[in-house]
């Protein structure tokens, strides 16, 4: 995270903290500016505990960057950095991917369905913009030990514990990440947690794209603590910790775009997560399904979901509703959604 800190300070952060909280020079005489007449060039040249974060390429700070009361390495600028970069960065890319799935994958005749929930988009976007700077707040931190060198990252391939490793950190931060979640999430559905913090994510029983960051706040954080905790017990490289949260971001999108491309054995993907989206309590794993099969809460998606005809079609819709109302009333007993006045008519069809 520290080479997405030294770009954001570059381009960003070094002229915001500078106007928020400008530099004195009794307190930084060396970092001040000392009469307007003051060059770059000359600033450039004042002693500055700036190092480039890695050694791939180097950011020439400008003269912003000496122009704050907290310098780049104050801990409590090096905190609301972070948690801006995160709230905000996560918020524009999930805005982004989320609108391209939503525009050229997601199928949207599902808005006819009858468990569709009226205004839905409306609502998952509205759930994902209030939880994100929340979730951000507890998520930072992690980010903060990070940048402070806490964390087990390097930057040279060579530095890596072997050669091989510069490989093997990919499946294996996929394989621990998988496995914590697996039971992260199976705990989010014990009857004393679910209601409370799960089941804002389980009102998207349809969901689309947007549902995809749409938690309680404390349900998105819990479920990304694995991701967070992993470079603090395992070496990481720094660019590869970058790849991997993006991907972590376009994973979570594509299991909640209901276009079930892949119907594997051992992936987990948006196939699987609808199960889970339609039927509650299955398909808790995040990238494989070797968890939900050795913990016994796997269910193999229904051969209808990988035809557009059958998927779509009114026979499998009231299959669904009919096995879905009745998991619905067990784990949440009344259901309190709104499908609008088109989907009462057709649930009242299909009873």
């Amino acid at each position: 995270m520290d080479i997405v800190l030294e770009i954001a300070d570059t381009f960003l952060f070094d002229r915001f903290w500078s106007t928020v909280y400008p530099a004195s020079t009794l307190n930084y005489p060396k970092y001040a500016v000392q009469d307007a007449t003051t060059t770059f060039s000359s600033m450039r040249e004042l002693p500055t505990a700036i190092h480039s974060s890695t050694q791939f390429f180097q950011l020439a700070p400008s003269q912003y960057a000496y122009m704050s009361e907290w310098p780049r390495d104050n801990i409590w600028r090096q905190f609301f950095s972070l948690y801006l970069i995160t709230w905000l960065f996560g918020l524009v890319l999930y805005l982004v991917f989320a609108s391209l799935s939503y525009l050229f994958i997601f199928d949207h005749a599902t808005f006819t369905h009858p468990k569709y929930l009226k205004h839905q988009v409306k609502l998952e976007i509205r759930q994902t913009m209030i939880s994100l700077p929340l979730m951000a707040i507890f998520t930072a931190p992690f980010f903060l030990l990070e940048v402070r060198g806490y964390g087990k990252l390097y930057d040279a391939p060579s530095d890596a514990p072997f050669a091989l490793y510069n490989f093997l950190q990919f499946p294996l931060f996929i394989a621990f990440t998988d496995l914590c979640i697996y039971w992260i999430h199976r705990g989010l559905h014990h009857p004393k947690i679910y209601k409370t913090l799960h089941k804002p994510h389980h009102k998207w029983i349809m969901p689309t794209p947007y549902a995809s960051h749409a938690f309680h706040p404390m349900d998105g954080f819990a479920q990304s603590i694995p991701y967070h905790v992993f470079p603090f017990i395992f070496p990481l490289q720094k660019f590869a910790y970058i790849a991997l949260f993006a991907f972590i971001n376009f994973w979570t999108i594509f299991i909640h775009d209901g276009e079930y491309v892949a119907n594997s054995y051992i992936l987990n993907g948006a196939a699987c997560h609808t199960m889970h989206h339609l039927y509650f309590n299955y398909n808790y794993g995040q990238f494989t399904t070797l968890w939900d099969r050795l913990g016994g809460s796997y269910r193999q998606p229904n051969d209808e979901l990988f035809s557009r005809e059958s998927k779509m079609s009114k026979a499998e819709w009231e299959r669904q509703t009919k096995e879905m109302e009745k998991l619905q009333k067990e784990v949440e007993g009344d259901d309190d959604r709104d499908y609008g006045q088109e989907s009462r008519r057709l649930q009242k069809k299909v009873m």
